[in-house]
Formats: structure tokens, C-alpha cells, sequence
């Protein structure tokens, strides 16, 4: 059984990641607006989100999975492990960082507010990791850092999380880091993105 999908399409092509919503960055909207005179086509501040970890979309995540066990871990296994792990996750609670630096993402194609966040925040992504770790093994998946950076699904680049802020346009494809006037971030409780189209158990 799985959750309705009103869009639709596959009932699991949603995009699922762990992040923290984004509640307020320096004083409030004339402070985020001003971001706008280092970035095109500023994100809307409702919008905003750091992402802790990225899952994807989950037929994908299990194409990639069946594919490096060659078939040995079926769907029909592999989606409710995937939900009952991400919906068992503890909630890190909302925490206060800082950003005094804008840097260019997803090939120069974006520009990101780099964020000081707290020691407990990095603790936090280290644990998500590590679980991630653990559900893939018990899968029955091998070389889990290999298939970690080589899934196209989870979409990993690095083995070193950056906290980041995407927030518009990066103004040309080699747009270098800039130095901005330092600000606060607030951020609130993490949550799944599109937890509603995870599969329900049973």
C-alpha cells in the first residue's frame, strides 16, 4: 500500500531529503532582500531550506540499489526499510547559525549563503549518515561509500557535508565566493521533504 499521489505520476517520484527550514536570515525580508545585489532571481525566503541529507527520489534510489545487488534487493523490501527508517529519524531541534559568505553551488549555476552552524548540527548530519550506513547493509548492499558517491539518485558529490543555504542564481557560471556583511540564520525543527509520499506501512 502506498500514499495517493494526486500529481499522478509513480506513486514514489517525489523528491524525499532530511532538512531544516529556513525561519529567518538577519533582521528579516530587507536584510534577505539585499542579497540581491550579489544574485539573479532570488528565491522566495518561504522556500528556503538547508538540506542535511539528500535521498531522492525513492524508484530511483531503488533502481540504484536493485542494480548494485543485482538484483537481490527487491522493492518490495527495499521501499518500506527506506520509509520506516526515514519516519523513525529523531527531530533535531531549531538551532541559530551565521553566514558571512556567499558561494557558488551546483556547478556556478547556484549561489548559497555557507552557513557556521553549531557542533550538534554536524553531529546530527554525521548521524544521519551513519544510519544511512546501516539501512544499506541491511539491505545487503557492499561497498557502501562506493555506492554512496556513485547513486545518481542520492546525488552525493562529496563525502564532506557543507552547510549551505541555496538562495538564487549564481550572475555568470564562474561567479567566485564572495564576503558578505555577517548575518544570523534561524532555523526550525528538521523535517522530511514530501514525507506524505513516502509509502505507508502495512
Amino acid at each position: 500500500m502506498t500514499a495517493s499521489n494526486p500529481a499522478g505520476g509513480k506513486p514514489h517520484e517525489s523528491r524525499i531529503t532530511v532538512e531544516v527550514p529556513v525561519l529567518r536570515i538577519g533582521a528579516g525580508q530587507t536584510d534577505y532582500e539585499g542579497l540581491s545585489h550579489y544574485v539573479d532571481f532570488l528565491r522566495k525566503p518561504q522556500g528556503l531550506h538547508m538540506t542535511l541529507l539528500h535521498v531522492g527520489i525513492l524508484d530511483d534510489l531503488v533502481q540504484d540499489i536493485e542494480a548494485w545487488t543485482k538484483g537481490m534487493s527487491r522493492s518490495e523490501k527495499v521501499l518500506p526499510e527506506i520509509a520506516g527508517w526515514l519516519t523513525g529519524l529523531p527531530v533535531l531541534q531549531g538551532f541559530l547559525g551565521k553566514s558571512d559568505k556567499l558561494i557558488p553551488l551546483g556547478g556556478g549555476r547556484l549561489m548559497g549563503l555557507e552557513v557556521d552552524v553549531p557542533q550538534e548540527v554536524h553531529d546530527y548530519q554525521a548521524l544521519l549518515v551513519q544510519g544511512l550506513h546501516v539501512l544499506l547493509d541491511d539491505l545487503g548492499l557492499d561497498n557502501i561509500d562506493d555506492f554512496i558517491l556513485s547513486s545518481p539518485a542520492l546525488g552525493y558529490r562529496s563525502p564532506r557535508w557543507l552547510p549551505h543555504i541555496a538562495v538564487g542564481k549564481a550572475r555568470t557560471r564562474h561567479e567566485p565566493p564572495m564576503e558578505i556583511a555577517p548575518v544570523p540564520v534561524e532555523f526550525g525543527d528538521s523535517q522530511i521533504r514530501n514525507r506524505d509520499s513516502l509509502p505507508l506501512p502495512g
